[in-house]
Order: structure tokens, then C-alpha cells, then sequence
């Protein structure tokens, strides 16, 4: 388990929230926690601190790269540590990953539900403040696509089912002229 240490200025933070908007001291509390975090990680995957020499020690630091990760509370720009050989990864987030797991989720969910991918797109944008589009929505939903065809397709007669729901559709369609 990682031990992060913080260097606070209580009167500095104490202006800061005071003055500013809850969600901004949110936000850049989590990017301090989520930059200490893969600092830590990076030097428990060298076995070596910051100018340590050590025998042990398995690869060498090459700086930072910037990420936007877009959370519910909106996008935060990270600064993840890399290495010089570039085998080295966070746990923080999935590699290549953009948005939270959680909020991803909350997207499948919703369109599981029913609900359309445009307006899964406008409400992601009130609730983050932060827009996806509606082909990011679709590949999500084809991720779904698997796992519901093999629902689909699973043998009905290897388990007892006492109850059957049958929910139907009746849909008025005009041909030559006519309802039918």
C-alpha cells in the first residue's frame, strides 16, 4: 500500500475555498490525489525513489505526458509519469482510456434502458458539463452486442421456467392506400 504525502498551506487553502467555487477545490483536489498516487506507482514499479541508485532498480523515469480524464464531476487534466522504456502503466485508469469507468457505465445503463444515444449525449453534458459525441455512445453500445446476442441466443429448454411473459406490438401500417 502506497503512503502519500502532502505539503498544505492551511491559510493558502483556506482563501482558496472560501473564495472559489466547491467544484474547482473538488476537481483539484482529485488531480493532486491522482498525480501523488501515480507518482507512487512509478516508484514502486522502479523499485527505486526519485536519484536513487539502486541494484534493483528496473527502468528510469522519462517525465510526464498530459491526460484528460473526463469524471462526472467533468474533465480533469492529469499529469501520469512514464517511463523510458514506456512498459510502465497506471492503475488509476485503463490504458488509452478517456472517461471513468463509472461514467461509462452510467451510459450503458442508460442506453440499456432505452434511452436514445443523442439523449444520452445531452445528459452526460449537463451532468459533467463536459460533451461526448453520439458515435462514442454507439461503440460503447457495441461493446453491449456480444453479451446480448448470447443472451439472445441461450437454450431455453435446460432449465424449468413456470411462468412465460410474452409482451407484444401492434403497429397500424398503411399499404396501398389503406390501414392494415
Amino acid at each position: 500500500m502506497a503512503q502519500l504525502n502532502f505539503n498544505l498551506d492551511m491559510d493558502i487553502l483556506k482563501d482558496s475555498v472560501m473564495n472559489s467555487n466547491i467544484d474547482a477545490v473538488v476537481k483539484s483536489t482529485i488531480v493532486l490525489v491522482l498525480n501523488e498516487y501515480m507518482e507512487k506507482e512509478r516508484d514502486e514499479y522502479l523499485k527505486a525513489a526519485s536519484y536513487e541508485r539502486s541494484d534493483e532498480r528496473i527502468d528510469y523515469r522519462n517525465g510526464y505526458y498530459e491526460r484528460e480524464y473526463t469524471m462526472s464531476l467533468g474533465k480533469l487534466t492529469l499529469k501520469v509519469p512514464r517511463t523510458r522504456q514506456g512498459d510502465f502503466a497506471p492503475s488509476v485508469f485503463e490504458r488509452y482510456a478517456r472517461c471513468d469507468q463509472a461514467l461509462v457505465l452510467s451510459m450503458l445503463e442508460m442506453v440499456v434502458n432505452g434511452v436514445s444515444t443523442r439523449k444520452v449525449t445531452k445528459v452526460v453534458e449537463q451532468l459533467c458539463g463536459e460533451s461526448v459525441s453520439k458515435s462514442f455512445v454507439s461503440s460503447l453500445t457495441a461493446k453491449l452486442d456480444p453479451i446480448v446476442n448470447e443472451w439472445a441466443n441461450r437454450p431455453l429448454n435446460t432449465k424449468y421456467y413456470p411462468y412465460l411473459f410474452v409482451d407484444a406490438m401492434y403497429i397500424k401500417v398503411r399499404e396501398h392506400n389503406r390501414v392494415v
